[in-house]
């Protein structure tokens, strides 16, 4: 099934590329193109594609202030962020506006074609640029501890068994199925479906929520 692939990026020449490069592999067809944030959510709501591929540096409205309209306009579309920022603080509310990956513009081909697979998947990508960027960011945010702090409340992460704790420890230091199968001698389908049970149990959607959970409760017994 081709994927239908919007693009919202301000700069003409960099829009105009990404959509020949995208046009040129039979697995995406690129169904509409906006210059900023509130054209973007005009036409994605007229054609609701797959896929939103989004700058965040656009003029009037940032990309990552624009995520609430796009999701609105396009319920069912999956936002993949694409942008030159590697600012923390862009990359957690990106995620928490619930973007589905962050990409930088600096990655090749290949990584992009397999972001926007994933992402079709419900599979989250973060350029490995950011991954310690996005460890900081959301412990920059956790609530310090404190000598009268209360005993800790029940956390679904107890719930987990031993090896979901092993596969949930692997996927916050941002290990692929294939690693983590690899690491712990077992078979990447087995991989999977330890990870569906894992985000169940937590109530969780994508991998990377799952990384989030976990450096924000600062476990370190998983």
């Amino acid at each position: 099934m081709t994927i239908r692939v919007m693009v919202v990026d301000d700069h003409t020449l960099f829009r105009r590329g990404l959509t020949a490069l995208l046009a040129a592999d039979g697995r995406f067809e690129v169904v509409a193109e906006a210059g900023d944030a509130g054209q973007a959510q005009r036409v994605a709501a007229a054609v609701q594609p797959d896929v939103i591929l989004l700058d965040n540096h656009l003029p009037g409205v940032t990309g990552v202030a624009a995520l609430p309209g796009l999701r609105a306009a396009a319920p069912d579309a999956r936002v993949l962020m694409l942008t030159v920022s590697e600012d923390e603080h862009d990359l957690a509310a990106a995620l928490r506006g619930g973007a589905q990956g962050y990409l930088l513009k600096t990655a090749d081909s290949p990584m992009l074609a397999n972001a926007i697979e994933r992402a079709m998947q419900g599979v989250s990508t973060v350029s490995p640029e950011m991954t310690d960027k996005l460890v900081a960011a959301f412990r920059e945010t956790a609530p310090p501890e404190t000598a009268a702090e209360p005993a800790r409340v029940h956390d679904p992460i107890d719930e987990l068994s031993p090896r979901e704790r092993e596969i949930l420890a692997q996927i916050a230091r941002g290990a692929s199925n294939k690693e983590i199968a690899r690491a712990l001698f077992i078979a990447e389908t087995t991989v999977k479906i330890h990870v569906q049970h894992i985000l169940r149990k937590l109530g969780l959607n994508s991998r990377v929520q799952a990384a989030v959970y976990l450096t924000e409760r600062g476990r370190s017994d998983c």
